[in-house]
């Protein structure tokens, strides 16, 4: 042998001693035959202690080794019988007491006759690359955490057929569906029909040309609910860059809207009030002098049967106008309520029985009252509170001329607030309506001056509270108030 091929083989042999993987080559007995240093290293043992003897030595430092070796052995047997290189992973504690995870590739070598001549053990330590994935995994994990925790947030993708293909975070809280339940059904379902029918063609469409496209829009829960949202479309591409479907992101603003909405009545609330007050004060003074007269005129015996009854028609017409400007100063004026120490179930039990004071309809009205026991107590104003809840159920029995049920409901809103829903059977009331509800002058009755409403509004937003209404026709309405219950230190 020349020294060149004697060189090669030193050099060769340093580079299998000094390789940064584990190899062993095992006999036809499945015995040790040679090892490297990374062997030595792991096992905790040298080459003397290793050449000619069983495999099984690189396990002997784990607790678990019988188990392991077990299934080591059948990958091995399996290699073998198949003639055929196998990748198996598992795991070898050193002498140290760490876990090391292992890729081995084990590669049967077979003679020219097919007789096994031995079996090649190639081992790389993957340790920290599986520390890495399990960290990204983990990073993954709390992304998607955080993610599914955005519950204004759907995400969701559609094939070119329109039908919905993939639905990620937020997707069941925003809708409803579960994702086996809306999986490759049109993405129509989450539409209005008149949407679905004019809107997404448009919208789709919008997107194709510009690769992006943002609207408002009312969408649809799988209960049939509408809600507003503000819908974000992408084009979604493959590899080629070829259209394949489309991304949605829909944003539930219901909480947007509902604040625009109170703002907007508040600011709209103080304008009227000062144009009501205004009024109140110029119509007081003509109408003062105009009922002063009257009552000298009254007072007097000389006047014929006629004229008096004209006269206490006009003093009567009179009257009608200074309570309608008490009204107004009472819708006007900005008075805090009594501070007193109140429970809400007795406020509304001390209010039923007036009820029935009042003209109401002449059929049979069901009262049905659900209450939560030991609410907190709440503070505010007894006769202010009394007008509200007593306004409230009148409207409610009015709504019902051929009679229904009036359900009064008491909630405790997570420890924060008393809610109280008030809910009738009647016709409901028109999405038109509906937005106008708490407007100063907007009434729905003949005689009605639509002020009930909006001093309710007030004296509820000046107990720190809120008053909302769902309705729909025919689906009758509730009103919910909420009074915040009196906290610690207060």
């Amino acid at each position: 042998m020349n020294s060149e091929c004697q060189n090669n083989q030193i050099s060769l042999k340093k580079l299998v001693d000094d390789a940064n993987s584990i190899i062993l080559y095992l006999d036809q007995k499945q015995s040790i035959c040679l090892c490297n240093k990374k062997t030595e290293k792991i096992s905790g043992k040298n080459k003397s202690e290793l050449i000619g003897n069983s495999w099984d030595e690189i396990f002997s430092n784990d607790s678990n080794a019988d188990k392991k070796q077990q299934i080591f052995k059948a990958v091995l047997d399996d290699t073998i019988t198949n003639k055929r290189s196998s990748i198996f992973e598992s795991s070898i504690v050193d002498s140290l007491k760490i876990e090391h995870i292992i890729s081995w590739n084990i590669t049967p070598i077979f003679d020219i006759s097919g007789t096994l001549e031995g079996i090649l053990l190639l081992g790389s330590d993957v340790s920290s690359l599986k520390e890495r994935e399990a960290s990204l995994k983990k990073i993954d994990d709390t992304l998607m955490d955080m993610l599914s925790s955005i519950k204004e947030y759907a995400l969701y993708a559609i094939n070119l057929k329109g039908n919905i293909t993939y639905c990620g975070m937020g997707f069941e809280p925003v809708f409803g569906w579960q994702k086996s339940e809306i999986a490759f059904k049109h993405v129509g379902l989450l539409h209005t029909i008149e949407d679905a029918a004019n809107k997404l063609n448009y919208i789709l469409e919008q997107t194709r040309e510009k690769g992006y496209h943002e609207q408002e829009i009312f969408l649809v829960r799988k209960n049939g609910q509408t809600f507003p949202a503000i819908l974000t479309i992408h084009r979604f591409l493959d590899a080629d860059g070829a259209l394949v479907g489309y991304i949605f992101i829909a944003k539930d603003v219901t909480e947007e809207k509902r604040l625009e909405s109170q703002i907007f009545q508040s600011e709209k609330m103080s304008a009227v009030g000062k144009l009501a007050a205004g009024m109140a004060h110029e119509i007081n003074n003509p109408l003062f002098v105009i009922s002063g007269r009257l009552l000298m005129l009254l007072d007097s015996k000389r006047l014929a049967t006629g004229v008096r009854n004209d006269l206490k028609i006009i003093n009567g017409q009179a009257e009608r106008i200074r309570s309608l400007v008490d009204r107004f100063l009472t819708f006007a004026r900005k008075t805090s309520p009594n501070q007193e120490i109140l429970e809400v179930n007795k406020i509304i039990n001390s209010v039923l029985p007036l009820v029935s004071y009042h003209k109401l309809p002449s059929h049979k009205l069901r009262i049905v009252k659900d209450f939560t026991k030991k609410l907190p107590s709440i503070r505010g104003d007894l006769h202010q509170l009394q007008e509200v809840f007593l306004n409230l159920f009148i409207n409610a029995c009015q709504a019902m001329p051929q009679g229904g049920t009036l359900a009064i409901k008491t909630a405790n809103i997570g420890n924060e607030f008393a809610q109280i829903s008030i809910t009738d059977t009647g016709d409901g009331i028109s999405p038109e309506n509906l937005r106008n509800l708490f407007i100063p002058f907007f009434s729905t009755k003949k005689e009605g001056t639509g002020l009930g409403l909006s001093i309710c509004y007030n004296i509820i937003k000046n107990h720190r509270g809120s008053i909302e209404v769902e309705s729909g026709i025919p689906k009758g309405t509730t009103f919910n108030v909420k009074l915040p219950f009196i906290k610690k230190g207060e």
